[in-house]
């Protein structure tokens, strides 16, 4: 296959590598290149042709490495192509890619999880599972903007909200217990005042029950944390794993039915 670069195509990868930009839009072709937009899609469709990029969705291209050599399909950083999906929505890294982010699990995941106020249907992409999570801006605590490349960054929830998201919804991130042993692997930087707040502040009663019974069982206890968390754990009984049967003992401190054994949360703790 000719990868062989034109002036014009020399031109735009040339632009686009050195703004750090790998994923693209025909708006970046006819603004680098000058071309009008009916165009630009034939140019890009020639890229696209040659495996000069990659087509990720209608409008949105990814460039291929040169030193992929005859490779045709590329689709780079999961996470920058994320940010770029979701344009121009508000949105943050979630859930299981948050915890990938943050080396809080071991496991490779297999979607792309996106916290957004946009109405998504899940989006496939050349294989890869691109997930959208309702999310509402009034809850913008816990998210920062993280280097997910050398080059590119991306919002993404701290520690502390991926930990109370995740309690909140485990079904995006493999379950309770992956969550409670993405929490044990950082604990040395999980801030249990801010994590106590935002499960709070999440204003899901739920979150408290579990993350309060979670840390008393890991043993990362801080007083003040557990007294807040205490507060809020009152009422009905919830499930600690909603993914799971409704079986197992009743935990009246924490209104927590134990549906998971807790010898399997110790289990992962070494993983």
């Amino acid at each position: 296959m000719d990868k062989t670069l034109g002036t014009q195509a020399a031109r735009l990868t040339t632009a686009l590598y050195g703004s750090g930009k790998t994923v693209f839009r025909l708006d970046d072709v006819t603004a680098i290149t000058g071309q009008s937009p009916p165009s630009a899609r034939s140019f890009v469709r020639a890229l696209v042709d040659r495996g000069i990029a990659t087509r990720a969705k209608p409008g949105l291209y990814v460039l291929v490495p040169s030193e992929l050599g005859a490779e045709k399909t590329y689709l780079g950083n999961p996470y920058v192509l994320a940010r770029e999906i979701i344009h121009p929505h508000e949105y943050y890294l979630s859930h299981g890619s948050a915890m990938d982010i943050h080396r809080m699990t071991t496991h490779p995941q297999l979607a792309v999880t996106i916290s957004t106020p946009a109405v998504r249907r899940p989006l496939w992409v050349l294989g890869s599972e691109y997930r959208f999570v309702r999310w509402r801006p009034a809850r913008s605590f816990g998210i920062k903007s993280v280097w997910v490349t050398k080059q590119e960054a991306a919002q993404v929830s701290d520690i502390e909200r991926t930990i109370v998201d995740g309690l909140e919804r485990p079904r995006y991130c493999g379950g309770v217990v992956e969550v409670a042993a993405g929490l044990w692997r950082r604990r040395a930087d999980v801030d249990l005042e801010r994590l106590s707040t935002y499960a709070i502040e999440l204003g899901v009663g739920a979150v408290c029950k579990r993350l309060g019974f979670i840390l008393e069982l890991l043993e990362l206890r801080d007083a003040a944390a557990i007294g807040r968390l205490r507060l809020q754990s009152k009422g009905v009984y919830v499930l600690l794993d909603p993914l799971l049967p409704p079986e197992g003992s009743y935990v009246g401190r924490w209104r927590v039915r134990v549906n998971i054994d807790p010898g399997e949360i110790a289990s992962t703790l070494g993983a």
